[in-house]
């Protein structure tokens, strides 16, 4: 669904209190009027931050359940919003986001060229990413083409970091 082509329904701070909104809006981060996305994939820095200090199979563990979670969060809130993926339901960003950084240290390298990664083929949707952002609906549609955003940044930054150990 294009959601560009229809008014959206304006989402106020009041919308924040209620526990499932507040994840599906990134505790707020959703509500910028500017970029959303990027403002919920900032948003899940500190979450990255948080997570470093776990194994790297807990670490992925818990961002496949925040992705998890997020199919139910994001279509709960798509149905109190009108809106099949609302801009300022950016928990799917969070939670692709959690996945770009799996099995990697959060350097400010890695963190800076997840972000990059991520935010691009996001916003740009090549291949399977474009296919289930168009076909997928509900909770599913609205998380998939993240996740799959996500772990296709993680698979670029690992190649890089091994071209790079085998070239330098």
């Amino acid at each position: 669904m294009n959601t560009s082509a229809k008014v959206m329904p304006k989402v106020t701070a009041k919308t924040l209190l209620h526990p499932v909104h507040f994840l599906s809006l990134g505790f707020g981060s959703g509500l910028a009027p500017k970029a959303p996305g990027t403002f919920g994939t900032l948003a899940a820095v500190p979450l990255v931050l948080l997570l470093q200090g776990l194994p790297s199979w807990l670490y992925v563990l818990v961002a496949l359940a925040a992705g998890l979670l997020g199919i139910v969060l994001c279509q709960r809130t798509a149905q109190h919003l009108g809106v099949h993926d609302h801009p300022a339901i950016v928990w799917d960003e969070i939670a692709g986001y959690l996945l770009a950084l799996s099995f990697l240290p959060a350097t400010w390298f890695n963190l800076l060229a997840a972000f990059v990664l991520f935010r691009w083929l996001d916003i740009r949707k090549p291949g399977p990413i474009g296919w289930c952002d168009k076909h997928l609906h509900g909770g599913m549609g609205i998380m998939l083409d993240d996740l799959l955003a996500g772990v296709a940044s993680a698979a670029i930054l690992h190649l890089g970091h091994a071209l790079a150990n085998t070239l330098l």
